[in-house]
């Protein structure tokens, strides 16, 4: 196998991933918050970090803060510390993340997961660089990048009253939007084997490449847990060392249209079900995107990134019939006509 940068577990090779990492080194340079966005599992931690090695506190620390992992009533004298006899049970002193963050950048992982009477002292932290350990008299101050992440729609929360608005400006000076596994299918080839060369090395084993048909089957896949659902299965196929291993997962979460039918004596062609498990995906999803744009095909095939022609192919191919189709054929010819 080819050697794979480390950067691909999130970048990949699509113009769009190669855009958005200029944007990160740009946006790294600049010392102002970041909020990255993007479901779970999609490598928002990892662009954190490559935000901080990018930038000029690159020699600082990197503290991260779990937002969800810690409770409430716990995250203060995590992120601020306190002073000795400042509750029951300070028998010292103890610096908080904050502190231990200073000349460095300081990450709050899940940040719409924080409780809204934390995000006012959050607040006092990014307005004015200072913050008051708990049973302190005085603020200390210090130089932290702040980069965030979350899964949620933090507009929403804002609306909803569980984000405060002003916490919510301070954190988005700059955007980065991680897209879906499933918005970047493309990438899922270079993805794969920069996961088995981690595999290999980690495992001592030698797994196989990926057939054409699985591959074609694993960029059809809607993938509910992105990159970090791609890794693990990565990690299962490496370690069993065969494709079933893969198609059992897939099988289970991707609905009917993986689910074959296994004769009596228990013999089936892998590469048969994979070619029609994808042909019957295709079908699904052209079918709901010819609905969603009321059965106009150029709309269809532009929305779905392929050429008219293709889109036709695919129609007779996976056997999609209906009026919709046929009286739309003649709008077409009449529309052509008249111009």
């Amino acid at each position: 196998m080819n050697s794979v940068p480390p950067e691909m577990v999130v970048f990949g090779g699509t113009d769009r991933m190669q855009a958005l990492q200029r944007k990160l080194r740009v946006v790294a340079q600049a010392n102002v918050p970041v909020l990255i966005t993007g479901e779970n599992g999609t490598g928002k931690e990892i662009m954190a970090s490559m935000i901080h090695q990018h930038s000029f506190l690159s020699e600082g620390p990197f503290v991260k803060v779990s937002c969800p992992a810690i409770p409430g009533p716990l995250l203060e004298s995590e992120l601020f510390g306190y002073e000795r006899g400042a509750f029951s049970g300070a028998y010292g002193t103890k610096p908080g993340r904050v502190e231990m963050a200073h000349g460095g950048s300081l990450f709050f992982d899940e940040i719409g997961e924080m409780e809204i009477g934390i995000q006012a002292k959050l607040l006092q932290l990014l307005q004015d660089g200072q913050f008051c350990r708990i049973g302190a008299q005085e603020d200390k101050k210090v130089e932290v990048r702040v980069i965030c992440a979350t899964n949620r729609d933090l507009e929403a929360e804002v609306a909803a009253g569980r984000f405060r608005q002003d916490l919510f400006y301070r954190i988005n000076v700059m955007h980065i939007a991680v897209p879906a596994l499933r918005n970047r299918a493309q990438d899922i080839p270079i993805l794969t084997e920069y996961f088995l060369e981690l595999c290999a090395q980690k495992f001592s084993v030698r797994p196989k490449s990926i057939s054409a048909d699985l591959m074609e089957m694993l960029q059809h896949y809607s993938w509910p847990g992105n990159i970090r659902q791609l890794e693990n299965l990565m990690k299962r196929y490496a370690i069993l060392g065969n494709e079933e291993a893969i198609m059992s997962e897939l099988v289970s979460n991707g609905g009917n249209c993986f689910d074959p039918v296994v004769p009596s004596d228990g013999k089936i062609s892998l590469k048969k079900v994979t070619r029609d498990a994808v042909r019957e995906l295709e079908r699904r999803i052209i079918l709901k995107v010819l609905q969603t744009h009321n059965w106009n095909r150029k709309k269809a095939a532009k929305s779905m990134s392929i050429s008219y022609r293709a889109l036709l192919y695919k129609i007779q191919e996976t056997g999609i019939v209906s009026s919709h189709v046929k009286g739309l054929e003649e709008l077409e010819q009449a529309e052509a006509v008249l111009t």
